[in-house]
């Protein structure tokens, strides 16, 4: 299969739990597939955000009950959060999230005009050895394809603990024009991700990237 994409993550399937494993079962209910998808189900809401990674769920369920009018998506490709979110939603009768499961840059490629009032991406995938920085999703490209997407003064969040990877982003950051540094947040007082405190607990900064578009 050839991809379009250098894929920025190993899609495996993992631990899941019997729960999590019955959940993902009822994916359907809340997916989104493609462009075609987001379109129709953006004009619903009255703002769109997209967050790119969702690990268990902690930040995006935050999200969504602090903003009933506006529609979450989390894209993600392993199968135990999704299973994960989708308890959580259950649980909480959540209306205003829905899920990607695969390749964000294909969704994105899909939506044909700029409607995003947001994006959050908080720790994603370092590849630490050398020869997979390649494979590193941040990169001058990517910013630009998201930039595309994003409406004007609408923002971009990143959060990682790997310094080098920070250098990276800031380097990519540099080289673009479409999206500028931002002295706000996109949302304030998020709570802490459990890959958040693992690296803070082992000594990792958290660098922070508040970005909007020009």
């Amino acid at each position: 299969m050839q991809f379009k994409y250098l894929p920025s993550f190993v899609k495996r399937r993992g631990r899941i739990t019997k729960h999590q494993e019955s959940n993902v079962k009822q994916l359907s209910a809340y997916e989104v597939k493609d462009g075609e998808d987001f379109t129709a189900l953006s004009k619903e809401f009255s703002k769109v955000f997209i967050e790119i990674g969702f690990g268990d769920g902690e930040n995006i369920i935050s999200m969504a009950l602090n903003n009933p009018d506006s529609l979450f998506i989390g894209s993600e490709v392993y199968l135990s959060g999704i299973g994960s979110l989708i308890g959580k939603i259950l649980e909480k009768d959540i209306q205003n999230i829905r899920i990607h499961n695969g390749d964000v840059r294909e969704l994105l490629d899909g939506i044909k005009i700029p409607v995003l009032d947001g994006i959050l991406i908080i720790c994603p995938d370092p590849w630490p050895k050398a020869r997979h920085h390649k494979r590193r999703l941040i990169k001058k490209e990517f910013l630009e394809l998201v930039a595309s997407k994003l409406k004007k003064k609408s923002s971009l969040y990143i959060a990682t603990d790997w310094e080098d990877y920070a250098e990276n982003i800031d380097e990519a950051v540099a080289n673009t024009d479409k999206l500028l540094v931002s002295r706000s947040e996109l949302f304030s007082n998020l709570p802490i991700t459990r890959f958040q405190a693992r690296a803070m607990k082992e000594g990792r900064k958290i660098h922070k990237f508040n970005l909007y578009k020009a």
